[in-house]
């Protein structure tokens, strides 16, 4: 259930089958309580797994993996983290991918933050 006191931060991955890292910029602070995904299409040969970072710390619990088989757009997969989840306003998010499938494929990010 959603609180008057959760906010959304919308983030996007260009290509989850290529290792990279991208930032998101936190407008007010608060705790990560849910991080959301939507994959764009299918990807293939191994699972794609996500990791996320606040201030070079991994968030606890946050780790998503992106499952290859019977990946399709519009696939969701979330995770609740437990730990190292506070983020300050001005501060930034980072998402990590390991780059680990193939398929170019976007992967949106939807973090729930509540203050």
């Amino acid at each position: 259930m959603r609180t008057l006191n959760d906010y959304f931060i919308y983030g996007e991955i260009a290509d989850v089958s290529t290792a990279s890292s991208t930032f998101v910029a936190v407008p007010d602070s608060g705790k990560i309580i849910k991080i959301i995904t939507s994959l764009q299409g299918a990807i293939s040969g191994a699972n794609a797994g996500v990791s996320f970072e606040i201030g070079g710390t991994a968030v606890t619990g946050g780790g998503i993996t992106v499952a290859h088989s019977g990946s399709a757009a519009g696939t969701v997969d979330s995770a609740e983290p437990t730990a190292a989840n506070n983020v300050e306003e001005g501060g930034t998010i980072e998402m990590i991918t390991d780059g680990a499938s193939t398929g170019a494929k976007k992967l949106n990010v939807t973090f729930v933050i509540r203050r």
